[in-house]
Parts: structure tokens; sequence; C-alpha cells
């Protein structure tokens, strides 16, 4: 099964559990680009289960549209746990009842000794928890990482709803 089929699956299984629920999701994408998104409406009848979300690909976009702390940014930078911690937070404010949020560096380009190439922070968070955040080192080239990446946080939502019973 190559990664485009994983991601579709993944997502079947997060739409069944959330339809179940009678709970959305919402998205806060940045080195993902909207492929979170994208995946989940490539399955028929996503807006029953799919809220929608937010590309903040610029720290601009982080501030304006998911309230992540200009202070936040200048402190850790946008590829942070602390900025994809208020990400999800501020996806939760759009609506929804589950948020994932995401922020790395996909690459080739932009990485540094502190965060190469492939680190990704994804959180998600349950409305009225608190937000989980993991670091994570994808290999590969921008776009195997960008699968990459939407696969483990399909699969840290599923994850954590099933914790959740």
């Amino acid at each position: 099964m190559n990664h485009e089929q994983e991601m579709l699956k993944s997502a079947q299984q997060v739409a069944d559990l959330l339809v179940q629920q009678e709970r959305m999701l919402v998205t806060a994408e940045s080195c993902t680009g909207g492929l979170i998104g994208a995946t989940c409406t490539e399955l028929s009848g996503s807006s029953a289960w799919f809220f929608g979300g937010l590309i903040s690909y610029a720290n601009d976009a982080k501030v304006k549209g998911l309230s992540v702390a200009e202070a936040t940014l200048a402190e850790h930078g946008a590829v942070s746990e602390a900025t994809v911690k208020e990400m999800c937070g501020g996806a939760l404010q759009l609506g929804g009842d589950v948020a994932v949020a995401v922020s790395g560096v996909a690459g080739p380009g932009g990485g540094s000794p502190e965060k190469p190439v492939g680190c990704v922070y994804i959180g998600w968070q349950l409305l009225g928890k608190e937000a989980e955040v993991v670091r994570f080192q994808f290999s590969g080239d921008r776009k195997q990482i960008r699968q990459l990446v939407v696969l483990e946080a399909l699969q840290g939502v599923k994850n954590r709803i099933l914790a959740e019973r």
C-alpha cells in the first residue's frame, strides 16, 4: 500500500470514529499546506465529520487566523511545541470538537541543526482537554515528509479518540 492509500485508509478510520461520536475534526496546517484537509475531503460524506481548517503557512496567518501569540513565535519559532499547542487551541476556536495541528520543516531547504529538514511538531486536542504535542523526525523528500505527517496526524487523532473511550 502506498502513502496515498494509507492516508485515505487512516482518514476513513477517523471518519468512522467521528461519525459514531457525532464529532467534527478541525485542522490547523502549516508544513502540510492543507494536505490533511484535502485527504479528509477525498472521502464522500466528509461534511458529516470534517469541520474544515486553516492553512496557516505564514506566521501572520498563525497570529491572525489561529490566535497564536506573537511572543510565542518570537520566543520559540513557528516550528515548536508551544506554537503547535496554540494552533490547536486556535483551531478549536474556529469550530469542531477534535483538533490536529502541524508545523515543521518539509524541506528540501529551511532546516537548521536544531530543527533539521523533517522536524515536525504535531498536536492534538479534544474539546475540553489539554493539547498534546509530539516532535517527530521524518525522512524523505518534501512529498514523502508531508505524506508521513498526514499519516501520523490522522493516526494520532484516531488513537486519542480511542484512548478516551
